[in-house]
């Protein structure tokens, strides 16, 4: 690790491109819309209902598929697969590990969430051995994306919920990435993405979505979908998939009383966001200090 693997980068370094993002952002969203692709989900108990209905209000399809005994006929059938380890049970980490290796002799993406990597040994084995894999994208928050990189469980863990900025794991995303070939996203008060060479930071979203349950979980999935619409350019596609959610977020909130009718105004929001909404409000920067 380097020594400024905990600092945020230094402001001379951060290049607001978001004139250049919001067009592709809008571009992803229009695509996804037109096409409605198919999103196998083997997502957790907690966030099945957020995820399906985050899906279904961008524009895709979901399906929750994690039965080993569907699995060779329906994978092939799906454009993007998700699988996050959320609620972990050994029986599934078998259904995900085959849903992995039929999506990719079938040619589809598919993304990794490792929600509380470094909560358990379980836990984290499980997540080493999915990243050897080779997800077209991991996201998780700092806490977890640390964990991978480490290698070890969290002595102060809290699950689900990060004890690290994301700008805390900018380095272990970089080597990570490097090492698998994934992209890899960190989430937080901005939300970090980078391939290993590229670096982008999206600062959409407001903070009242930490005070949503699965959120990240359903982020993850819009990550899949604009994946699956466009699977050769992986990497703008989770950084325009964080600032999609995080305007629709924004949007959301405006008219949210609390976390409750934010969940509500977010799947309300996603659903009719539009151009001009869209174009005046993505912000990502191409931060520079990472390319080196």
């Amino acid at each position: 690790m380097e020594d400024n693997a905990d600092k945020p980068p230094p402001t001379e370094n951060i290049i607001n491109s978001s004139e250049l993002w919001a067009p592709q952002a809008w571009a992803h969203l229009q695509s996804l819309r037109k096409a409605s692709p198919l999103i196998q989900c083997i997502t957790n108990f907690v966030s099945m209902d957020l995820v399906a209905n985050t899906l279904l209000s961008a524009g895709a399809s979901p399906v929750m598929i994690h039965s080993v005994e569907e699995i060779p006929d329906f994978t092939p059938k799906v454009h993007a697969l998700y699988v996050n380890v959320g609620t972990l049970v050994p029986n599934w980490l078998s259904a995900m590990k085959m849903a992995v290796q039929v999506a990719k002799e079938s040619n589809k993406p598919w993304v990794l969430d490792p929600v509380a990597a470094g909560s358990s040994g379980f836990r984290l084995k499980a997540c080493l051995e999915l990243l050897k894999m080779g997800p077209n994208v991991v996201r998780g928050n700092g806490s977890e994306i640390m964990a991978l990189f480490k290698g070890s469980v969290e002595e102060n863990s809290k699950g689900a919920d990060s004890i690290l900025e994301s700008t805390d794991a900018i380095e272990a995303a970089k080597y990570l990435a490097q090492i698998s070939g994934s992209v890899v996203a960190v989430s937080g008060a901005v939300d970090i993405v980078t391939d290993g060479n590229q670096l982008v930071g999206v600062n959409n979203g407001v903070s009242m979505l930490q005070k949503i349950t699965a959120t990240g979980c359903a982020v993850t999935a819009l990550i899949a979908a604009f994946v699956a619409i466009d699977p050769l350019h992986p990497f703008e596609a989770t950084a325009t998939a964080l600032s999609v959610f995080g305007v629709a977020s924004e949007v959301g909130m405006g008219k949210a009383r609390g976390p409750a009718s934010l969940r509500i105004g977010l799947v309300d929001s996603l659903h009719w966001l539009d151009q001009d909404t869209l174009l005046r409000n993505v912000k990502i920067s191409n931060l520079l200090w990472l390319a080196s």
